[in-house]
């Protein structure tokens, strides 16, 4: 069905369509000149040492695990309330997912606690998911990791600009990856970024992106270089020069679509307050953050009960979609055995309402009487 009021919208404009002809135009359109632009870019704003492009998130991470080290035999502790990329990347080494359950229906990222109880002599690593935009409890996981000598991967798909107390989230750990799918903050259709500020991670990463090799075709067409070795096992990770200038144009965007976005989640906060059986995750958080979803969690409810309030959200028009289905609850993951009450309870009763910058202050108000009638409507 067409909503009137979707999940998301599509930030692009002219901008973005010039970008990438520009980028035509020029004649080289496989990784070059934008990929190194759109590199820089991400170092000087989020001030780290190394960015690496990456033609997807989950490729990405699949770098962040293996310039970690991970491999068979190690386990490797994460959420379960992510998308599956954050679990699996850590099986594309060898290595074993370790599911650790959230804080809580306010605080939806995972719980520092639950990581330490999960620790073995197996545990190798721990990757993060800032869920929504907003960090986990850095402090104290950075504190685990070093207790046990961990490494730290954050997935910040959801959070380019986030910060947590004055730094920005994948910058903290040992290295991040982000995404640029098309409903993110940053939006390429595919594309990703790794960033570190390790040197010989950012130089392992290099080479896994591309085969190995230690000199890329636009080195070489440059006359930088007039031959290549294969120095690793590499994949072909690269982002092309077309989504890196549409990338470029977005980044120059995204300050500005997040101030907007900071409003749209308040006038969300302020009219969701009064409403009782609702739960504002990270309600009151006093970082600057992404806002990619607005995610709510229902109180003292169902999994059928919250299905019906997306239906009846739907039949007025709006769109809603659930964040995220429990990966260790998929029948990939299920012979594992874990058992994860507070992330089981709000992957089944979590409702995503639409968020981006375009939203009107009419369409949240409207958005939140829809779900305070339909609330009334199913639980009474």
């Amino acid at each position: 069905m067409a909503y009137r009021v979707p999940l998301f919208n599509l930030n692009f404009d002219e901008r973005e369509a010039q970008a990438a002809y520009d980028t035509i135009k020029s004649g080289w359109i496989s990784t070059g000149p934008r990929n190194a632009e759109l590199e820089q870019m991400f170092k000087d704003m989020w001030n780290v040492k190394h960015a690496v492009s990456m033609n997807n998130c989950t490729n990405a991470l699949h770098v962040c695990c293996m310039v970690c080290g991970f491999g068979p035999g190690d386990e490797v502790i994460c959420p379960s309330l992510t998308f599956a990329a954050s679990c699996n990347c850590s099986r594309y080494v060898g290595a074993t997912p370790v599911f650790a359950d959230i804080v809580g229906p306010e605080h939806i990222n995972i719980d520092p606690a639950d990581i330490e109880r999960r620790i073995t002599p197996r545990t190798k690593g721990i990757i993060v998911v800032h869920l929504a935009g907003y960090p986990a409890r850095m402090d104290e996981i950075m504190a685990i990791a070093r207790k046990h000598d961990l490494k730290v991967i954050e997935d910040a798909c959801h959070g380019p600009l986030s910060a947590y107390k004055g730094r920005k989230l994948g910058t903290i750990g040992d290295c991040a990856a982000f995404s640029f799918f098309s409903n993110k903050n940053i939006s390429t259709g595919e594309g990703g970024m790794f960033i570190t500020n390790d040197d010989e991670m950012e130089r392992k990463a290099r080479l896994i992106r591309s085969h190995g090799m230690s000199t890329m075709s636009y080195q070489r067409a440059s006359g930088h270089a007039t031959e290549y070795d294969i120095t690793c096992l590499g994949y072909n990770f690269r982002m092309d020069d077309i989504r890196a200038a549409i990338a470029i144009e977005q980044l120059k965007k995204l300050p500005g679509d997040l101030e907007t976005r900071s409003k749209v989640r308040r006038r969300y906060e302020e009219n969701l307050r009064g409403i009782e059986r609702v739960t504002v995750p990270f309600i009151g958080c006093g970082e600057f953050t992404s806002n990619y979803i607005f995610p709510i969690v229902i109180k003292d409810s169902t999994k059928e009960k919250r299905n019906a309030l997306r239906e009846y959200i739907h039949a007025r028009g709006i769109q809603t979609s659930v964040h995220y289905p429990a990966a260790h609850l998929f029948s990939t993951y299920r012979e594992l055995g874990t058992v994860l009450p507070k992330t089981e309870y709000v992957t089944n009763n979590e409702v995503t309402l639409p968020m981006y910058a375009a939203l009107t202050m009419e369409q949240v108000d409207e958005i939140c009487e829809v779900v305070s009638d339909g609330i009334k409507e199913i639980y009474g």
